[in-house]
């Protein structure tokens, strides 16, 4: 995964939860950051308009942390596989 991606994603999480970006890390759950059921899929949205992409309803109910977040947005940019199986963010 390439660090403009990793950036991207952190600062779209930082902003729609008004977080400081330094406080977000790859390695982040949504726990230690105090993200919620709500407040993922407020990001969610957010990642969708920021990559032009449409993430899986069940795949983004199996996101807990931040490098799963990337991971999955990187393989949908990828051309990726959009069922849940495929892209299990």
């Amino acid at each position: 995964m390439s660090n403009e991606l990793i950036q991207k994603v952190r600062t779209v999480i930082a902003n729609t939860q008004r977080i400081p970006i330094e406080t977000i890390t790859i390695d982040s759950s949504f726990e230690e950051l105090g993200i919620d059921s709500m407040d993922g899929v407020n990001i969610l949205f957010a990642l969708e308009n920021e990559f032009n992409i449409t993430i899986p309803d069940e795949a983004a109910k199996q996101i807990r942390n931040v490098r799963q977040m990337i991971e999955g947005v990187e393989k949908l940019l990828a051309g990726g596989a959009t069922d849940t199986a495929a892209v299990s963010l």
